[in-house]
């Protein structure tokens, strides 16, 4: 039996249909970045990017794969505008596309700080986990990063990459004028790099600043073994280390700085991790944490930014941190608050908001 439906207002029936049109938008969206993902696993946008008009036989035949796929991906990669064709109206292998040069770089060159064909990665790890995300949020427990596997590690890595390699020593850190200086100047400076991940935030710093020694930690295997080799390729391997250990458990070793970047809000008892950095810091020395700038407080309804951090504390970093016992649970949405108060705890005597210019970032310079 078909229950009716209790009257709504004009109002309220305009708020439905927003919600529904809403959805359908994310849906689609979704179902557009998987196909990204697809593109960026198999080739496809290298196999374009000499930025010829081809068929779908010949995508196919560039990046091995079916023709059939080929050509289904191509329509809907026009259809979604992604790459162009050339002549809508010829059959369907004789058609010819083309990947814009202006798309190309978004896609296919990881140097380019526009680049995020890694971000369709991280959305399509989540889809492996969508079990163990049910079990965690019935449960209280988590998934662990690991649980989320190369397409989440790999993803994150070539997202940061270009912002570590192009801003971290032209932009972020000259604009902190003492921090600039300390690593320019003799003797030099030693560095811990806690949550290092593949490594590239390390490898910034080596390429930045050609006297310091860099120590990056981790607590993923994987993530250490990607950054060792990132680092060899990237000839710092010299004046980088890498070492997969739990941070908290950092001994006293006299680093001049302490970074943490994008890594705070992902740790399971952050406090007890940045009361082991204070203790590890030389006189003089300072935690650097970099989050994300989310706003101050929580708004509702809100823009782009917390919104996608929201989106992605829900599907990764809360489980995540979550996986282990007694975890504090913070989430992406990190705000200067929490970051103050868990300093505080951990004994840090002042927080200051660095005056970095970044639209995804806030800098934290923790002091003893």
């Amino acid at each position: 039996m078909i229950t009716a439906q209790p009257a709504i207002s004009e109002e309220e029936g305009a708020r439905r249909d927003a919600l529904a049109g809403h959805l359908f938008e994310s849906a689609q969206r979704t179902a557009e970045m998987l196909n990204v993902y697809l593109g960026e696993r198999l080739g496809l946008y290298r196999a374009l990017s000499a930025g010829d008009r081809i068929t779908p036989a010949e995508l196919g035949r560039r990046a091995g794969i079916d023709r059939r796929y080929a050509r289904e991906w191509l329509e809907q990669q026009a259809s979604a505008g992604v790459v162009t064709v050339e002549d809508a109206g010829l059959s369907a292998e004789e058609r010819r596309f083309r990947l814009p040069g202006g798309h190309a770089e978004v896609l296919v060159n990881p140097d380019s700080t526009s680049y995020l064909a890694g971000l369709a990665r991280l959305v399509g790890s989540v889809a492996g986990v969508l079990p163990e995300l049910l079990s965690a949020y019935r449960t209280g427990g988590g998934v662990p990063w690991s649980a989320y596997g190369a397409d989440a590690r790999e993803g994150q890595a070539v997202t940061n990459r270009p912002l570590f390699l192009s801003e971290l020593g032209t932009s972020w850190f000259p604009a902190m004028p003492e921090l600039h200086a300390r690593l320019q100047a003799d003797p030099p400076a030693r560095i811990a790099d806690i949550g290092c991940g593949a490594g590239w935030s390390s490898i910034a710093m080596a390429r930045a600043y050609p006297k310091v020694q860099v120590e990056g930690f981790d607590s993923d295997e994987e993530s250490v073994l990607l950054a060792q080799t990132n680092a060899a390729d990237s000839g710092v391997a010299f004046r980088t280390s890498f070492e997969q250990r739990d941070a908290a458990g950092l001994h006293p070793a006299g680093y001049d700085l302490i970074t943490i970047f994008e890594a705070l809000h992902d740790m399971s008892r952050p406090t007890d991790v940045l009361h082991a950095l204070r203790r590890a810091l030389a006189p003089g020395g300072s935690v650097l944490v970099v989050d994300e700038r989310v706003h101050d407080q929580f708004l509702g309804q809100t823009d782009e930014l917390d919104r996608f951090m929201y989106a992605i504390s829900t599907l990764m970093c809360l489980p995540a941190s979550m996986a282990e016992d007694n975890s504090e649970a913070l989430g992406t949405v990190l705000r200067p608050e929490t970051v103050r108060r868990l300093a505080a705890e951990a004994g840090f005597a002042r927080v200051e908001v660095e005056p970095v210019e970044s639209p995804l970032f806030r800098f934290y310079r923790l002091l003893p």
